[in-house]
């Protein structure tokens, strides 16, 4: 198998591992926009990086965590709906992006390779940047499991047990910025929320724990990953978007088997 090949494989196998489990919470608590509009932003993110001349993964971290924070801000104030403040700050985080990226000037930037991803191009630097962003996340994933759990489950009897609501969801909601960060580079900012949504549904048909479905969502993933890259190989289709019709397959196909 190619180098670049293997390096491609590893990438969307490390992302799957974090995708799976963090994408089961999304589902649970109905944040799809949510996930869409912090992806949204990481399209800022490349802009600023390359306006300030700093590294650009810096620049999409810093966006991300930034608009994670004002989300967050924009709940607890609660002056507007919480799907009308995701589409204000979703849509106008691409738009000023994009018009940004306009004023670059002696760069050359592939915009269809953040938008839809690049993951053929992935390096064994980026394998191990993507590698300590997935350590990191799934550390505090862990730590922060149960608290989490109880709070998604039913958040009054979670305040009742002493989970610290705002801070917990605060956290989880960083942990989706970070993702978003590392898997710019895999399936690009606008399929993002694809490859954390479809698994986490795939695996419902199949689990009967919280723990049983993110396990089988990261198994899903992986299964869309490779099987994405695969077909990629083999008919000279763009790879992020090759591996979101892997996983919406595997959905359907989770569907007819629920019905059989």
């Amino acid at each position: 198998m190619d180098d670049f090949l293997i390096r491609a494989l590893l990438a969307g196998l490390l992302i799957t591992i974090i995708a799976g489990p963090l994408g089961v919470f999304i589902l649970w608590r109905r944040m799809a926009y949510f996930g869409d509009t912090l992806s949204h932003s990481a399209i800022l993110g490349v802009a600023l990086g390359l306006l300030l001349s700093i590294n650009v993964k810096i620049g999409i971290l810093l966006s991300t965590l930034l608009v994670a924070a004002l989300l967050i801000y924009s709940q607890r104030q609660k002056k507007l709906a919480s799907d009308t403040m995701l589409g204000i700050i979703s849509h106008s985080a691409l738009s000023l992006g994009l018009v940004l990226i306009s004023f670059v000037e002696g760069v050359r930037v592939d915009i269809e390779s953040w938008l839809f991803g690049d993951i053929l191009a992935v390096s064994w630097n980026d394998i191990a940047y993507i590698a300590i962003g997935v350590a990191i996340v799934i550390t505090v994933l862990l730590v922060i499991w149960k608290p989490l759990l109880s709070l998604t489950v039913h958040e009054e009897l979670a305040l009742v047990e002493g989970v610290n609501v705002s801070l917990i969801s605060a956290i989880y909601t960083l942990l989706i910025a970070v993702l978003v960060a590392i898997a710019m580079k895999i399936v690009g900012a606008l399929l993002i929320t694809a490859l954390l949504i479809i698994p986490a549904a795939t695996s419902r048909q199949f689990a009967r724990t919280p723990e049983q479905m993110a396990l089988f969502s990261i198994g899903f993933g992986m299964l869309a990953v490779i099987a994405g890259l695969f077909a990629s190989f083999l008919s000279d289709t763009p790879a992020g978007p090759s591996i979101v019709v892997s996983a919406t397959v595997l959905f359907l196909m989770s569907q007819i088997f629920k019905k059989v």
